[in-house]
């Protein structure tokens, strides 16, 4: 029987239990103080039946600073036990406990399963049968603090080791006892970080088909999404590839595999390439001992979204293509190959086959890239369905600031149907969401759309007529030129705008130095 006396926390009122307990012959296999405050002793008295507890318990309560005494069924230590127990069950990852002489002290039921053994033969077992090249008592001596991926190989399988080290509050080796290992599967990780960030997955019913040209863009997407291709979606910052690839990954085969994302643009070289491909144990000075996983093998057997392609250097550009062709690449620093199975969606703002005429980009990789392709028009183009997206964005922003419902004056819809939306659907929410939080009343006014450049004379209003014939000219079609580049911003776009080759407008936009900070 278990007993839990409730007392007073006094001196000696622990020898005053148990001589009672002795005068009745009643042997104590353990002990425990337990409570808030220590003011509860708990009892395991194997040979205590229920007919002498009864008879002892007002003996135990005229004990002075004994209040109460009852049954229960667990001392602390066993249910903590238990619980740590069912909750390491639980885990499907292998969990193990080992001493500072390298032997596994426990172990959950999936590391016993790893392992091949029974839970209960787990105790004594070394880890260096499973585990290759893997002194774990030697590296918990060296680093005396949490180490965080580290690869190892247990069984011919490679995992990332989490290692945390049990030490007492004395920062020496000799006060270890020895470190908690959690293992996960190096080809499964990518698929974990998938499932914490998938709930914020959306698919293609999420994305505002109100306009026609969108509504046909998204049936183009439907058809491509289920095949294995690579796929390059082109469209100017805010009109959402992003949105686009995540919902063409969720309709595909692999909508269950991970889906990782890395923007291009405006990263240094080596650290894109470092967050692409990964590196090995000790490829440069600053680097973690253990290397790390680039995003590509966090994304076995599901999609990888590249952004910003256009902006990868040609570095990079080679050791994509090569992993396109052969699908295998090589990690920095590293001779190893790795071969994966991902599928490739890729997005730009810019032309690319301009870039590679300019030669700034490979052409090989642009036709690798271009396999299937699809086209997100900007806002300007999809104005016959920009009611319905307004009336969405100010829903959507009401209920993120905790403001009922506003309505949108007439004049307030005037001017947001003629500006020219050069953030494009990005812009437009955070248009709305401004205009929501300013509004008063109810109602979203003119003076609520707070828009940049708006009113602003264009380039044609301020022309100038000085000089000759040659330079006014040359002026006024320059400022042709800047006016419709920002709604065709690209040498093709431009010249079937303009009636003419894009070769002919290449040519007058290098001339003139046009789209030039765009490019």
């Amino acid at each position: 029987m278990r007993i839990k006396v409730h007392c007073q926390n006094r001196i000696g009122i622990l020898r005053d239990i148990l001589n009672l307990l002795v005068g009745y012959g009643i042997n104590v296999a353990r002990g425990e103080v337990g409570g808030e405050h220590g003011n509860a002793i708990y009892l395991h008295c194997p040979n205590l039946i229920n007919i002498q507890f009864q008879a002892l318990r007002p003996k135990f309560e005229a004990i002075a600073g004994v209040f109460g005494v009852k049954r229960v069924g667990l001392m602390p230590s066993e249910r903590r036990h238990m619980e740590l127990n069912a909750l390491l069950g639980a885990l499907e990852f292998p969990v193990l406990s080992i001493d500072m002489g390298g032997s596994i002290v426990a172990a959950n039921r999936a590391a016993a399963q790893l392992l091949g053994v029974r839970v209960d033969e787990v105790p004594g077992i070394p880890l260096s049968r499973y585990a290759e090249d893997f002194d774990l008592p030697e590296l918990v001596r060296a680093n005396k603090s949490r180490i965080n991926g580290l690869r190892v190989k247990v069984k011919g399988d490679v995992f990332l080791a989490d290692i945390a080290p049990l030490q007492s509050e004395h920062d020496d080796s000799e006060a270890m006892a020895g470190a908690v290992l959690t293992l996960h599967r190096a080809d499964r990780v990518g698929e974990r970080i998938y499932n914490v960030r998938k709930q914020e997955l959306r698919g293609f019913d999420s994305i505002f088909q109100s306009s026609k040209v969108m509504a046909a863009v998204v049936r183009e997407a439907r058809r491509m999404a289920p095949l294995d291709a690579p796929l390059l979606i082109e469209g100017e910052t805010g009109t959402g590839k992003e949105l686009l690839a995540r919902a063409c990954h969720l309709a595909s085969p692999r909508g269950q595999s991970p889906l990782m994302a890395l923007n291009c643009a405006g990263l240094p070289e080596s650290m894109a390439e470092t967050e692409l491909f990964g590196y090995g144990p000790g490829a440069f000075e600053g680097a973690r001992a253990e290397g790390k996983l680039g995003l590509l093998e966090l994304t076995a057997g599901g999609t990888l979204f590249l952004d910003g392609v256009g902006e990868m250097s040609p570095r990079l550009q080679v050791k994509l293509l090569r992993f396109l062709q052969d699908g295998c690449f090589r990690r920095v620093g590293s001779d190893e190959e790795v071969y994966l199975d991902v599928r490739v969606i890729c997005a730009t703002q810019v032309d690319l086959s301009e870039l590679c005429a300019r030669g700034e980009f490979r052409q090989d990789l642009y036709h690798r890239l271009n396999v299937l392709s699809l086209h997100i028009p900007p806002l300007r183009e999809c104005l016959d369905g920009l009611a319905p997206l307004v009336e969405h964005f100010l829903d959507q922003a009401s209920r993120q600031i905790g403001c009922p419902l506003p309505k949108l004056a007439p004049a307030a819809m005037e001017r947001l149907s003629h500006y020219h939306w050069p953030g494009n659907v990005r812009q437009l929410e955070n248009v709305l969401f401004q205009a929501v939080s300013l509004c008063e009343g109810g109602t979203v006014k003119a003076e609520h759309i707070r828009l940049p450049d708006y009113g602003v004379r264009q380039p044609l209003g301020d022309f100038s007529l000085e000089g000759g014939l040659d330079e006014i000219v040359g002026r006024f079609e320059k400022a042709v030129l800047e006016r419709l580049y920002s709604e065709h911003p690209s040498s093709r776009q431009l010249g079937k705008r303009l009636g003419v080759s894009h070769t002919t407008i290449a040519n007058k936009l290098r001339d003139y130095q046009v789209g030039k900070d765009n490019a």
